[in-house]
């Protein structure tokens, strides 16, 4: 497997103190790890280190392989002002290719073919024409999921994607991302959801307080004093 990001011996935090340090761990091509932790763990903070929003106190984030953390297509948490955005779906769609655009005033041929094959592989399509704001919770997911794909094909990092959906939206798009992995896409999704965590993704990254309480395979973590803790001993036997 080829390396795509390596996190060596980060510390995050802010003027008032230190939320997270010696954080190790490495995502290579087509994994899909899952960031776990409490309210508070640094999560947040992790997430704009990657994104190169916030500088690490110490340690460094390090991009390889065919990675630049400018290829990380972002699906951030939803705000209220956001899921009333007064466009239409095709518009948010190819918004996604605005970093390909420079100072081009207008998106190519080929922009607009991969806003219209995006939507079609998410099943938005008949959307298109539909104002973002109108559509369902778990269509507007879908929305800012195509809109992502379209900044890359290489990575995505998935905040929180399933808060406030209905549980069959929730499941219906667990089911989309775990297809974008197998289809070569490395995810990163930083939940609260340890069950579907376990059920769905590769490497479980669990970090609470100041400490990296686990980093590895999922199956390893269920079976961890960490896994044990925060999701029981009723899955693992019944695996």
């Amino acid at each position: 497997m080829s390396a795509q990001m390596i996190c060596r011996n980060a510390s995050l935090g802010y003027e008032d103190g230190i939320v997270a340090e010696n954080l190790d761990f490495t995502i290579n091509k087509g994994d899909y790890l899952c960031i776990l932790g409490e309210n508070g763990s640094g999560k947040s903070t992790l997430i704009k280190a990657i994104l190169g929003l916030k500088q690490q106190i110490s340690g460094e984030i390090e991009w390889c392989g065919d990675v630049k953390k400018n290829e990380v297509g972002y699906l951030p948490q939803q705000t209220v002002v956001q899921k009333d955005f007064p466009a239409s779906v095709r518009e948010i769609v190819r918004s996604g290719c605005l970093a390909k655009c420079g100072l081009r005033p207008f998106y190519s041929k080929e922009e607009k073919e991969l806003a219209e094959n995006t939507m079609k592989q998410l099943e938005i399509d008949k959307l298109a024409k539909r104002c973002y704001r109108e559509l369902s919770g778990g269509q507007q997911q879908r929305v800012l999921l195509a809109r992502a794909l379209c900044a890359t094909r290489k990575m995505l990092l998935l905040d929180e994607p399933v808060t406030g959906l209905d549980p069959k939206a929730q499941l219906e798009l667990y089911k989309l991302i775990a297809k974008l992995n197998r289809e070569g896409i490395t995810i990163i999704m930083v939940s609260h959801d340890i069950f579907s965590a376990v059920k769905y993704a590769s490497h479980i990254l669990h970090i609470g307080g100041k400490k990296q309480l686990f980093f590895g395979k999922t199956q390893d973590y269920a079976k961890s004093s960490t896994g044990k803790l925060f999701i029981g001993t009723e899955m693992i036997e019944n695996e």
